[in-house]
């Protein structure tokens, strides 16, 4: 039927007229970006921004400016972004997402705000405390009441910009109508700060080394010098205490009401109303948390989208690469949402041209575009079975039977230093160095410090989407130790590519299985409290189920690939364990499987949810346009360098012939014909029968 389709779209454009309407920003859609109103803007420094406690933070304001200079008048709706890396600098660096002059230049003001403690704002920094997110709310409040504002607000940014959004949105306040969070958290503690129990070293002290130094960087204020004063004595030793009290096990190291109070999914999330648009990546620092909050957001009925692609955190901050995904460039994206929620403009077909849900696929290459996040996926359970060893490998991953085995892994800390979380958990700051990093496409090196199982070659595609659960059934020499599981797709030229991971502590797998996600009957989220009290050290050899949350993914396992998981005790410079949980990090681990010890890996399997023959229908595009090019006095046009475009915009392409003769029309039917009429003969196995 879609050949069908293919055919008459075909016949359309051959009768359709020459003339074209501009080209949209986005290929299939009918929106265009406005154009801009205004030639320029100006920018007021520092402004005196009230709160209700007496302290006034300190905002820039960018206006825009007419063809003679003034200053418009005209009360505009205002974008306000809220951060801590200090607004002069994050201005001069032109990071954030987004350019500020594109919105202002089409009828928008901008306000940048530093929190309370950092920047050009007194105070002490409280790192998304109950006043910051006070804050928060009070800014976008007197953005709504001022002479320049006509009372409606959006708000925009990246990373610690996205999480002020939500804290924000959830207080609800007066003249918030729509938010444009980039990578942003959801529980912090799980999400960055101690994945699977063990501390964060690669990301968390260069954040709170970018946070304390930006905050020490003179503004232009009277009182500049007093506030850096203020943060050099404030901010810096309560940073520094917070790193300190973490590593010698103190409190900072479990999760618990400092965690909870900045926990975006349960503090602000459930009272989110206002349309939120999410951008997220699959190799972000919040690979986990961003689709949290799309998950939540949509099961309310919230207004809300999200792009995940194959972004670390800088990349899903700077939203350069987010046009790949086929909606336009991130500036277009914010206009268009700004303008139909914030303007209240009318646009009928933004749900038409954006879907929920828009993904990357790992292994495909392929954009797919989905109306939920978890909704329909089956668990697809896979046994571990056989015996592993470092360097050597052996097990196996099986739908079948298992062969009983234990396989033992060394406590090597080199484990994670070459693989793509040691580039992830940096925040992507090595993939800013213009040179290949083969640790980042193949993590067989890496796997070899631990024990690793795998399939059989797939006969059939396996798609998943969302988050993996790893139950291993593990005991140590210690009594403890961390399980770190990488999961990858291994191709047949045997190069190893890293999806995803996941940790756990064995002394805090407690597990709560009412928080816990599952398919069906079988956990594909497990959730454990990481509580001091949930912390039991196990005998040294017993054995018990530890269950490792494995951050989501969206990828496909092609047939003749191979699915892997891989299991270290390490993982560099992501991890560290504290001083209460060294002494255990120093153990062998051994993972069992048997009938006794039915270790599995859990996937979310999309099934019959992602088209099979996309792949047959790419390839019947192909053909006609070979089949066109080999047509006598025909020259197919190709599409300049770009975004791939869609399979009916290249028919369109291949259907504009050299010359513009009847008879040109006539071989080009006669080649889609015959293209159609095979390949449909192919596509049900020759015979006529429906192929699989």
């Amino acid at each position: 039927m879609r050949r069908v389709v293919v055919l008459v779209l075909s016949l359309g454009l051959l009768l359709a007229p020459s003339a074209a309407p501009a080209e949209p920003s986005a290929p299939g859609s009918s929106w265009s970006p406005r154009a801009a109103q205004y030639p320029g803007s100006v920018t007021e420094s520092n402004v005196a921004i009230p709160m209700s406690d007496g302290l006034e933070l300190r905002g820039d304001v960018v206006r825009p400016v007419d063809e003679n200079g003034e200053v418009v008048n005209e009360p505009l709706p205002v974008v306000v972004t809220i951060t801590a890396y200090n607004k002069s600098a994050l201005s001069a660096a032109g990071f954030g997402g987004g350019e500020a002059d594109y919105l202002v230049s089409r009828g928008y003001v901008r306000l940048t705000v530093d929190a309370r403690g950092t920047g050009n704002s007194p105070g002490v920094w409280q790192v998304f405390g109950e006043r910051e997110q006070l804050d928060a709310k009070e800014v976008v409040e007197w953005a709504a009441q001022q002479p320049w504002s006509d009372g409606a607000v959006g708000m925009s940014g990246a990373s610690y910009m996205g999480i002020s959004q939500l804290f924000a949105a959830g207080q609800q306040p007066a003249g918030l109508e729509a938010i444009f969070p980039q990578v942003p958290s959801a529980e912090v503690y799980r999400d960055v700060v101690a994945s699977g129990g063990q501390l964060d070293v690669g990301f968390m002290p260069l954040w709170l080394g970018l946070v304390n130094v930006t905050g020490l960087i003179p503004g232009t204020s009277l009182d500049a010098i007093a506030v850096v004063l203020q943060h050099l004595l404030g901010t810096t030793p309560s940073s520094l205490g917070l790193l300190l009290e973490a590593f010698l096990g103190g409190e900072q190291a479990y999760d618990g009401p400092y965690y909870e109070e900045r926990s975006t999914l349960t503090r602000s999330v459930p009272a989110i109303d206002v349309p939120t648009f999410l951008v997220g990546g699959h190799y972000d620092l919040f690979q986990r948390g961003t689709p949290l909050v799309f998950q939540k957001l949509h099961e309310r009925g919230v207004p809300v989208k999200m792009i995940l692609g194959p972004w670390d955190h800088l990349q899903g901050s700077s939203g350069a690469e987010i046009v790949e995904a086929g909606y336009g460039t991130l500036d277009e994206l914010q206009l268009r949402w700004f303008d139909h929620y914030v303007k209240d403009l009318p646009d009928p077909t933004l749900d038409a041209d954006i879907a929920d849900f828009t993904y990357y696929e790992l292994g495909s290459g392929q954009w797919r575009e989905r109306d939920a996040y978890l909704d329909e996926q089956t668990a697809s359970v896979y046994h571990l079975s056989g015996t592993s060893a470092p360097i050597s490998g052996g097990g196996q991953l099986t739908e079948g039977d298992v062969e009983s085995g234990s396989s033992s892994i060394a406590p090597i800390a080199l484990a994670g230093l070459c693989s793509r979380s040691a580039t992830q958990w940096t925040a992507g700051v090595t993939n800013q160095i213009p040179l290949d990093n083969p640790c980042n496409t193949d993590n067989a090196l890496n796997d070899r410090f631990g024990v690793v199982f795998e399939t059989e070659p797939l006969a059939e595609p396996l798609h998943m989407l969302g988050p993996i659960a790893a139950r291993l059934y593990a005991s140590s020499t210690t009594g403890d130790g961390l399980l770190s599981v990488h999961v990858s797709r291994v191709q047949p030229d045997g190069r190893v590519e890293r999806l995803t991971g996941g940790w756990q502590v064995m002394s805090l797998a407690a597990l709560d299985e009412e928080k816990s996600v599952k398919l069906g009957d079988e956990i594909v989220q497990p959730w454990h409290p990481f509580t001091r009290d949930s912390r039991r050290l196990r005998a040294p050899g017993e054995v018990t189920p530890v269950d490792v949350e494995v951050f989501p993914t969206g990828a496909v396992i092609n047939p003749g690939d191979r699915l892997r998981i891989s299991v270290q005790t390490f993982d560099l410079p992501h991890l560290a364990p504290t001083l209460e949980q060294l002494p255990g990090a120093l153990g062998v681990v051994t993972i069992h499987n048997s009938p006794e010890h039915p270790s599995r890996l859990v996937v979310p399997d999309l099934a019959g949810e992602v088209p099979t023959d996309e792949g047959d229908e790419s390839g019947v595009v192909d053909a006609i346009e070979d089949a066109l090019g080999g047509a006598a006095g025909l020259t197919p046009i190709t599409a300049d360098a770009g975004p791939e475009r869609s399979w009916p915009a290249r028919i369109a392409d291949a259907f504009l012939p050299a010359t513009g003769s009847p008879m040109s029309g006539v071989l080009i039917l006669v080649a889609v014909a015959l293209v159609l009429g095979g390949s449909a003969l192919r596509l049900r196995g020759g015979d006529g029968s429906p192929s699989s």
